[in-house]
């Protein structure tokens, strides 16, 4: 089982940016956890950050793997270009956000992922992350 996580824009500045919404872990710190984890439910994960929304389609245009983990950040609220790339993709998408999108203001409660994610996890911090990659190994053993 390969799952791809990805981390939109802004993330490279975890730790350092508005930690009233975001926490104090850094993104290497989440990285970390993550590939902790998944190493014990016995999957491989590949982790890939970018501030650019073409290079995330190209990204999700070349996937190969079972599962994608998402974080599009600022582009949850903007871009089709991502979200129509998931669909093209065929491959089951969870959507993660580290703060609650649907307490802060109203144009962060829209999400063009949601739509064609098979979940949404958000406002769990770092730990969204590690919930979706247990979503994803039962969803794929579920089959």
């Amino acid at each position: 089982m390969k799952v791809l996580v990805i981390h939109g824009p802004n993330l490279n500045m975890l730790g350092k940016r508005e930690p009233e919404h975001y926490g104090t872990l850094t993104l290497d710190a989440i990285d970390a956890s993550i590939r902790e984890l998944s190493k014990e439910l016995g999957m491989e994960t590949e982790c890939f950050q970018s501030n650019s929304e073409s290079a995330i389609v190209e990204r999700l245009q070349d996937c190969q793997c079972d599962c994608i983990i998402i974080n599009p950040a600022a582009f949850t609220h903007t871009s089709v270009a991502i979200r129509d790339a998931l669909l093209a993709s065929g491959i089951p998408a969870i959507e993660v956000h580290l703060s609650n999108i649907h307490k802060r203001e109203e144009f962060r409660r829209h999400s063009y992922v949601a739509g064609v994610a098979l979940g949404q996890i958000s406002g769990f911090g770092g730990e969204g992350y590690l919930l979706a990659l247990r979503a994803a190994k039962s969803h794929m053993q579920a089959g």
